[in-house]
């Protein structure tokens, strides 16, 4: 079970880790994309680590912090990423509504809420080569461990493996959402960068729970 300030934690140390991969998401990206997605993500990221002591002092409640998160996507993400990342956020945040903690089975399903989000504006699934090759495994993989009575950093672990197996899988697969289905069979071979900032989500997110010994 977590609450405001685990959250704020790994909302920080989620930024902190994009702005450190920013050079590689672009360079994934200009493989198949526009080549801004390390850029856009990194500039997001600045913007809510300098906007964390407000969200501290200003709300209690995660699906606040998380709608406010979401907002932020959408107004300061450029490209595709922002609408879908804060698509995310948003649907996190209504699952959320309400709760000033969240159990692993909250968290769980405040991440498929996400997904299903993603997946519906994008009208996209897994195997499209997108975000949702990460997104759809790890929700099955924490749902799994939840199951078995695990511990959010079980359930994140669980999460992140999976998650990181799905980045994989976009390399072997053809795109069909996006600039990058322009490339046709010429996508296969390449890393898809949403997937990849999914997975550094859910590992930041694994690292501060493990540091904190949240339950």
């Amino acid at each position: 079970m977590f609450g405001k300030e685990y959250m704020l934690a790994a909302l920080e140390t989620i930024c902190r880790d994009i702005i450190e991969h920013e050079e590689e998401l672009n360079r994934l990206d200009n493989a198949i994309g526009d080549g801004d997605h390390g850029t856009n993500m990194a500039r997001f990221s600045r913007i809510v680590l300098q906007e964390l002591p407000k969200l501290a002092a200003d709300n209690e409640q995660l699906g606040e912090i998380f709608h406010q998160v979401g907002m932020r996507c959408i107004n300061e993400i450029g490209g595709s990423a922002g609408p879908l990342f804060g698509t995310f956020f948003l649907r996190a945040g209504m699952a959320s509504m309400g709760k000033t903690v969240l159990t692993p089975a909250d968290w769980t399903m405040a991440f498929d809420a996400g997904t299903m989000g993603v997946s519906l504006l994008g009208k996209s699934s897994e195997g499209d080569k997108t975000m949702l090759d990460a997104m759809f495994p790890a929700g099955r993989a924490m749902q799994k461990a939840v199951g078995k009575g695990g511990s959010l950093p079980e359930v994140l672990a669980a999460g992140a493996e999976a998650a990181e197996n799905g980045v994989l899988y976009t390399k072997t697969i053809q795109a069909n959402k996006g600039r990058a289905s322009y490339l046709g069979s010429r996508s296969i071979g390449h890393q898809d960068p949403g997937a990849t900032t999914i997975m550094l989500l859910l590992q930041s997110m694994h690292k501060v729970a493990v540091k904190m010994e949240v339950d």
